[in-house]
């Protein structure tokens, strides 16, 4: 059975910086490198950290440790209007539009006013129960990143979407969420609805704390579509990840690496995005199917590379054949040296010329 491709998502996130003329122009340059969704994020800073609250290091070593998540982010928030505006021009470069909320109030302007099929949520929200509760009851099909979480966290997140979904009117909680992962129709539920992103959450993520494994783990553990989400820098981990069975792939995309912001440095610019999104489709083609069988190209390859048994010299009709009348030799298309032993003593059915095929 043939699989669906691989959905790549561009992920802008913040890479624009707050400004909506560069958000465009990324939607432009992921449509123009081939992927299948450009996604960006949806917020309003004052609801999603306390005043308090600092930056990752990460954050730090990008921009500079002197302001807080709070000050960062309100430079980085797109209006409803610019959301709205994004939309439209997705629809017309052919591109799906994507957005992960991190407040109930920005998932329903997602799902309700934008009517978005699709939500992605990031490794960050994968303990919010609440959103992903909410999230399950608005009838969008879920992406969940699962950076930094164990299987038990996969499995309580896992718990909230099926109780959101099928039990919205009772009470939450992690024992009905348990509980409720004992019933089947929770997991026909996740299935149609739920796929996993594998994530390291570092940005730039080192190569050695990938784990490419993982994924095998979680695919193994739930039953779920699974794909990765890549904080490394370069492409090949995606395409990894792509030979190892990953059916969605994400990656940050930005203009220029070098642009102040938190996430420029694990993103691709342009060229390299779509020159990894090239290797992805080429991977999907060489992967093929699980049977083991010559393609349509090696047919005359065979005839060429393989051999036969030939006469080893000139032979007359009645002779009985030794080991001494037969030669193994290029081409193919006669009868195979994996029968020589058989060949030997048979009586020729008529004339051969040297390195004529053996009958």
């Amino acid at each position: 059975m043939t699989c669906p491709p691989v959905t790549i998502i561009a992920e802008v996130g913040v890479n624009h910086n707050g400004d909506p003329v560069l958000a465009r122009d990324l939607v432009h340059a992921a449509a123009d490198c081939g992927a299948d969704y450009v996604k960006f994020q949806t917020f309003r800073a004052r609801d999603l950290v306390a005043a308090r609250a600092p930056k990752a290091a990460y954050q730090d070593r990008a921009i500079g440790a002197d302001a807080g998540q709070l000050e960062m982010l309100s430079g980085l928030e797109l209006s409803r209007e610019e959301h709205l505006d994004l939309v439209s021009l997705c629809r017309e470069r052919g591109i799906g539009f994507l957005s992960s909320p991190f407040d109930v109030d920005s998932l329903v302007f997602l799902t309700r006013d934008l009517a978005l099929d699709t939500v992605k949520l990031g490794s960050g929200e994968l303990s919010n129960g609440p959103l992903i509760h909410r999230a399950a009851s608005t009838g969008a099909n879920l992406i969940l990143s699962t950076g930094m979480a164990s299987l038990s966290d996969v499995e309580a997140a896992l718990g909230a979407f099926a109780h959101g979904a099928l039990a919205p009117g009772t009470q939450p909680g992690r024992r009905s969420f348990a509980q409720l992962l004992l019933d089947p129709e929770a997991w026909k539920v996740l299935e149609a609805r739920v796929s996993l992103l594998h994530c390291t959450t570092d940005y730039p993520a080192p190569v050695a704390s990938i784990n490419l494994r993982a994924m095998d783990t979680l695919r193994q553990a739930f039953g779920l579509t699974v794909g990765y989400s890549d904080h490394t820098e370069g492409g090949a981990i995606s395409v990894a990840a792509v030979a190892r069975g990953a059916r969605i792939i994400e990656k940050h995309l930005t203009l220029d690496r070098d642009l102040p912001g938190p996430d420029h440095r694990s993103s691709l610019e342009p060229g390299p995005f779509a020159r990894m999104v090239a290797d992805i489709r080429d991977t999907e083609a060489a992967l093929g199917s699980a049977r083991k069988q010559p393609s349509a190209e090696e047919w005359e390859t065979r005839l060429a590379a393989r051999k036969s048994l030939l006469a080893a010299r000139d032979l007359p009709k009645g002779h009985v054949l030794t080991p001494e009348d037969i030669t193994i030799k290029r081409p193919g298309g006669g009868r195979s040296p994996m029968e020589y032993w058989e060949a030997i003593g048979t009586v020729l059915p008529h004339d051969l010329a040297s390195e004529d095929y053996i009958p």
